[in-house]
């Protein structure tokens, strides 16, 4: 089935991913390209989107795509920086804002009987984020809208499908945004709502089945949302052709190789569990450096991994778990690698020596959607709401260097404030949490006696996606008991504390 597609064309905005899942959530399929890297085959294209961007039209670096294949000839919505790129090469005039446009704005004016802004009225709340400002509207361009602080807050050129706004609709403080992106892509565009859970199961076993036909093919299971869905949608299309493996490396939560071993077997999986633990636990005796640590635990994964796929005969693939961000921030919009802050939490580049193909069923889709698909093939609740856990495990939330000990203690803990939250009935409403052991001792009291042991610090965030986080303010009570109980229960510890740090600027590890 060939779907309508919808191409976003990134010009650095820090809010590109986020067109994109709310074009996503109207069934609408998208795919993001790079503003200088525009798809050969952009006929599939039934409309365009420009993102925003921290560039400005004005500058030296300015972002200059070939637009003469799109531009009158598709459906056309500029945003913010797009928007300014319109208007400041096509007769209008962009100035330097008097006043930096950030946060929170108004619609003041809006023009009526406009299939732009159908259902939109007069008082909307609008996102604006850009230091530039359209003083005067490009060659044929319509005033559509107006904010107190900004005239030019949407316009769009006559003879042409195509609109622009200065405001961002993709965020959650443009509270109409969802309806305009509708009013664009539906209702002007015409691209039909035909990406649902449903049809991309369809479509991907069948493909699934027409690319592997009867080859066996090996994944890595890690008990995460990401793995699982795609053994199941592997496992439907391949059956008992495909062959899991799930490696525990010591650094797992309390009792989870056991648990989700079991948990695979009853989903039907084809699934080895290989207790790998002691082989890293040696590997990172005395390591203290976070990158060496990642890099530890990345070379016996491959190694422990390799071993076990040499098991299987003929194996022609490896499968992995790759979803869409993963694709889209191996190149930045400049074409340049991203500034890059640490190693990827998960652990990957397999080595080329083992010769096999790479299948990734879930590369077109985004954690949200992954869960969706999941829920749509009966996954169980338990599976797809599981907190996002880091590749090399408790490995970088112990600060400092790593004992079986540090480990013993840190799942002890982990242990106390996951089970909490879930019989407090707070832990769907967490996007992700974990405990740190930090690399501190410090003087506590216990009976009559003085002690000198670790300190752990509790680490709660909401979130949408990882890219941005939020604490979260659990209540006294729930920290109070937490607390409590980690202490009374738990040898070696004295002292807790809560990470009440957002990111950014803090990341949601710590390590």
């Amino acid at each position: 089935m060939q779907h309508n597609k919808v191409l976003i064309l990134d010009f650095g905005s820090q809010y590109t991913q986020l067109i994109a899942r709310r074009v996503r959530e109207l069934n609408i399929y998208c795919e993001i390209h790079p503003f200088n890297k525009i798809p050969v085959d952009s006929e599939s294209f039934k409309a365009v989107i420009l993102s925003g961007s921290p560039n400005s039209v004005r500058g030296e670096d300015v972002l200059h795509p070939d637009l003469s294949q799109i531009r009158g000839k598709k459906p056309m919505l500029a945003v913010c920086y797009g928007a300014q790129y319109l208007a400041h090469f096509s007769g209008g005039e962009v100035a330097e804002s008097n006043t930096r446009e950030y946060g929170r704005a108004n619609l003041s004016f809006v023009k009526q009987d406009e299939d732009f802004f159908t259902g939109i009225s007069k008082g909307s709340q609008v996102w604006m984020s850009h230091s530039d400002t359209i003083k005067q509207l490009p060659t044929n361009g319509v005033l559509l809208a107006s904010t107190h602080d900004v005239e030019h807050a949407a316009f769009r050129i006559e003879g042409e499908t195509t609109y622009a706004i200065q405001f961002h609709p993709e965020v959650y403080h443009s509270t109409d945004g969802k309806q305009l992106l509708e009013n664009f892509l539906v209702h002007i565009a015409q691209v039909e709502q035909d990406w649902t859970p449903d049809s991309f199961v369809e479509e991907t076993v069948s493909d699934l089945k027409a690319q592997l036909g009867n080859d066996k093919v090996v994944l890595g299971l890690s008990g995460g949302v990401d793995s699982s869905v795609a053994a199941i949608l592997l496992h439907k299309a391949i059956g008992k052709n495909l062959y899991c493996i799930f490696v525990n490396n010591g650094l797992l939560r309390k009792n989870e190789y056991e648990s989700v071993l079991k948990q695979y077997e009853g989903m039907g999986l084809n699934v080895k569990g290989v207790d790998a633990s002691a082989r890293f636990l040696d590997a990172l005796e005395g390591v203290s450096d976070p990158e060496k640590k990642r890099k530890a635990i990345g070379r016996v994964f491959i190694e422990v991994f390799d071993d076990e796929a040499h098991l299987i005969e003929d194996v022609k693939w490896l499968a992995q778990g790759t979803i869409y961000p993963d694709v889209i921030e191996s190149v930045s919009a400049t074409g340049g690698p991203s500034a890059t802050i640490k190693s990827h939490h998960n652990v990957g580049g397999l080595p080329d020596f083992m010769k096999l193909k790479i299948v990734e069923p879930l590369k077109a889709l985004f954690k949200d959607e992954v869960r969706r698909v999941g829920a749509s093939m009966g996954m169980d609740a338990s599976i797809l709401g599981r907190h996002p856990f880091p590749g090399p495990g408790l490995a970088i939330r112990i600060l400092g260097d790593l004992t079986r000990e540090k480990v013993r203690i840190l799942q002890e803990v982990d242990a106390v404030f996951i089970d909490n939250l879930k019989s407090w009935n707070l832990y769907d409403s967490v996007w992700q949490a974990g405990a740190i052991l930090l690399p501190v001792n410090s003087v506590g009291v216990m009976g009559d006696e003085r002690t000198y042991e670790k300190c752990v610090a509790l680490r709660a965030v909401e979130s949408t996606d990882g890219m941005t986080a939020d604490w979260v303010n659990l209540p006294y009570e729930f920290l109070q008991k937490t607390s409590n109980e980690i202490i009374n229960k738990v040898k070696g510890v004295n002292r807790v504390v809560y990470d009440i740090s957002s990111k950014p600027p803090a990341t949601i590890e710590w390590e």
